[in-house]
Formats: structure tokens, sequence, C-alpha cells
């Protein structure tokens, strides 16, 4: 990746040689249960045991990046260098064709404060409707995920999930902007799924199956 990320008042050089991640503790770099639960089931079989940051009371830093991976590898260097141990963060959010990708980096703060997805939701497509009858509905969740050490090495991962959207939202499972959105090649909303479906085709799986193959 090259470059480097300021954590506090230290800067940690942002590494290129490769690394594998050994089975045992791993910090998960945040606070939302939802990406707690769909990472969790994911690095579990292989052998790694998951801690969260909001398990272990770290904070959450600004996420200052202009991308998935930058934010991610921002998330995931501030909680290896708090905990002392190999961490993994994740970045993503829902990239609209018709709003020239928004709201992409910056799909949680649609949410407000405190988050209420349905508004989100609800600004996205009023935006999409105002954009015109000919607007397109395509979509598609990306995701970044981070390994980092505590020594300032960095491994990034970048996976996709193409569909479109629908209003009104539909189904209860996931979280974030899931009811609203339905992928490539299935007529369910990722809101209505089995999880279990969602882990083998979503943005994330993507990104983890690169992971796997390249740091297990």
């Amino acid at each position: 990746m090259g470059g480097s990320a300021i954590i506090g008042r230290r800067e940690y050089p942002i590494i290129t040689d490769h690394r594998r991640l050994a089975p045992g503790r791993l910090l998960l770099a945040t606070h939302n249960p939802g990406k707690v639960r769909e990472i969790r089931a994911l690095v579990e079989p292989f052998g790694i045991e998951p801690v969260s940051a909001g398990e272990l009371g770290l904070p959450e830093p600004a996420e200052t990046g202009t991308t998935f991976i930058a934010n991610a590898t921002l998330k995931a260097l501030a909680s290896a260098t708090a905990a002392n141990l190999p961490a993994l963060a994740d970045d993503s959010g829902l990239c609209v064709d018709a709003l020239d990708g928004a709201p992409g980096v910056v799909s949680a703060d649609w949410a407000g404060s405190p988050r209420d997805f349905y508004r989100a939701m609800s600004r996205v497509w009023r935006e999409v409707q105002a954009a015109g009858p000919d607007a397109p509905t395509t979509a598609r969740f990306v995701c970044a995920l981070v390994l980092a050490w505590p020594d300032g090495h960095t491994q990034a991962y970048e996976g996709v999930c193409e569909g479109s959207l629908v209003w009104p939202p539909r189904g209860i499972l996931g979280f974030g902007y899931d009811p609203m959105f339905v992928g490539a090649g299935i007529e369910q909303t990722f809101g209505e799924i089995d999880p279990d479906l969602k882990h083998r085709i979503s943005h994330r799986a993507d990104a983890w199956a690169k992971l796997a193959a390249d740091a297990l």
C-alpha cells in the first residue's frame, strides 16, 4: 500500500511485505454489533479467537480517510497499537450509481446521530428519485478489510457485491442498508435472506475470501 498513517502523535508506515495471521486472539476493530456478528462468523472456523474493540472499551478513531481502505487502515492500526494485538478492521458502505457513488465512505454518517438507518435509506431513495425518471437503481456494497499488527504492518483486501435498490425496504435481518439492497442474481433483499447465504455472497464475504486465501 505504501505511505503512512498517523495514530495519536506517532506515524506508522504502511508496509507492503506479506504476513500470515496465526491462530489465536484477533481484535475486531469495530463497535458495530452487526459487523462483529458477521466477522466473528467468518474468522472462528480458522481457529481465531475474536474480541471486539467495543468489548475492550477502546475508543473509536476519527475516520478521516477518503477511501474505504484508508479508513479501515486507521481503525486497524489504532486498535492494534492500543491493545498490542493483531487487529482486523472493516470499512464498508453503499455506493449508488445515480448518486455518483454516494453515500460511499460516509454511509454511516447518513444515518445521523443517533444512527437511524431507515432515515438514511429514505434519503438515498429520495435522492435517487430526484435524479430523474431514468436514474438507475444499480448499486454495490463495498468492503475493505485491513489486518494490522502492533509494529505497524498492514495488509488490505477489498470486496464488492453488485446489486440494485428497492423501495420500500424489506426484511428485518442484517443491518444498515440491507433492507433496501437486492444482490445480483437473487430476489430477496439482504434484510430478508438467510444470514448464512449473506455470509457467502456479500461484499464482506468477498473481501474475506481474498484475505483468507492470502493471509491464513
